[in-house]
């Protein structure tokens, strides 16, 4: 039996599956014979020493977890900066990791993830503690090096088609009498993901989505103006999916919340649909409705792929066994090995290939005028969001979700001001 703990922590925004990723890392360690213990609410929990005791967590209860949305554990935005700028929150991870004898450190999340990882797992060579760190992938932009897609991807890309497919239908139905132009926003801060799994609604010309908007394209407002007149004029009507990360010309977003920034440095967006509304309204004199989805698009839990499923348990095993043989500073990544039938593998990748590194849309992903996918992008994204694998549902007609205990562990150092 492998002697120490293991340490799971997940970090940013969640997806409708990490919680089956964190499932397959407690039920492959508990194969193992390893404890685990759980950061409350990520990184900072472990900075404050407070750890989960995942094994007062009956099976039935972690096997649950799979078909449950949210972040079992908590997850948090707090990005660690350099060894050197934050060196006393590295250290202090490294205290609470003698304390509570953990080897072995899983971090379930994005880019900055993969580089906190990375310099955890240098901090610990230099002090000569026996630590193996492993980034275990999770992100609903999709937007990780490396990895051919992101659990949790496959899911939002699936509600995002679905819901604009649906949507359409709606606006189609009424755009005689009522609403001709229908804008919906789909998650997306500098990669387009996102909204080009809405073009997998519909296929051809005139099928909605008509218009698509990409962060990676510079957006132009008066040939968008002119597009979506020259569709309701040919169609009738338009549905527009716009990502909430578009930017101008000169890099401006056209959207800012006016949030200031957050603990990662990112710009607090949201509202390009409505504000694209509104200036389609004013030039266009065109009845408009929009949609916000928001938090929806991530925790639709009850309509994920089975094939991201399936992606999100497969890389908590093997994140728990790459860190049971000593594979440090490494994450288990998704390899597409076919397209028809579509197959892929789990492999490693060093963090250092990964951490800090963004993926967009490919140029030859987006239509030439800027506005929807190409059919390369259509046999990338499709296989993505095939299969369902819905919850269970009770007799109230709603999803059988399940809550943990969250029992701490004894505290054994001072307290820490995070």
């Amino acid at each position: 039996m492998p002697s120490g703990t293991l340490l799971y922590a997940q970090s940013g925004g969640v997806t409708a599956v990490i919680n089956a990723t964190a499932s397959a890392v407690i039920q492959t360690a508990r194969a193992h014979k390893v404890r685990v213990l759980a950061g409350r609410n990520g990184i900072l929990g472990v900075l404050r020493e407070e750890l989960i005791d995942t094994t007062k967590e009956p099976a039935g209860v972690i096997r649950s977890l799979a078909h449950t949305p949210g972040g079992a554990f908590g997850s948090c935005r707090v990005k660690l900066k350099s060894l050197d700028q934050d060196r006393a929150r590295y250290e202090r991870l490294l205290e609470v990791f003698r304390a509570h004898d953990v080897r072995w450190f899983l971090y379930n999340g994005g880019n900055d993830s993969a580089d906190t990882a990375l310099k955890v797992s240098q901090l610990a060579a230099e002090f000569d503690y026996p630590l193996t760190c492993i980034g275990v992938p999770k992100t609903v932009d999709n937007d990780l090096a490396v990895t051919d897609t992101c659990p949790g991807f496959g899911s939002v890309a699936k509600f995002t088609a679905v819901s604009v497919r649906e949507c359409a239908l709606d606006v189609a139905a009424m755009a005689d009498t009522s609403t001709k132009v229908f804008v919906y926003e789909a998650m997306g801060r500098h990669a387009g993901w996102i909204a080009a799994a809405a073009g997998l609604a519909g296929n051809g010309e005139d099928a909605a989505p008509h218009l698509i908007l990409f962060p990676e394209r510079p957006y132009d407002e008066a040939d968008f103006f002119a597009k979506v007149k020259a569709t309701v004029e040919r169609v009738g009507y338009c549905v527009v999916v716009a990502s909430e990360g578009i930017q101008t010309a000169d890099g401006k977003f056209v959207a800012d919340a006016g949030g200031g920034r957050d603990s990662f440095g990112h710009t607090q967006l949201g509202g390009v649909a409505s504000f694209l509304a509104g200036r389609v309204k004013d030039a266009l004199g065109y009845k408009v409705h929009w949609a916000l989805p928001d938090y929806l698009q991530r925790s639709a839990r009850h309509l994920a792929s089975k094939t991201d499923l399936a992606q999100a348990q497969a890389v908590g095993r093997k994140a728990v066994e790459y860190a049971l043989k000593g594979m440090n500073s490494v994450m288990p990544v998704i390899v597409r090995t076919s397209d028809v039938p579509y197959r892929w593998k789990i492999e490693a990748a060093p963090l250092s290939q990964i951490a800090n590194h963004e993926k967009k849309m490919p140029p030859e992903f987006i239509r030439e005028d800027g506005y929807g996918i190409t059919p390369q992008a259509r046999r990338y994204l499709e296989p993505l969001i095939r299969g369902e694998a819905p919850p269970p549902y009770g007799r109230d007609g709603l999803p059988k979700y399940v809550s943990l205990k969250h029992a701490l562990v004894d505290r054994k150092l001072p307290p820490f001001d995070a």
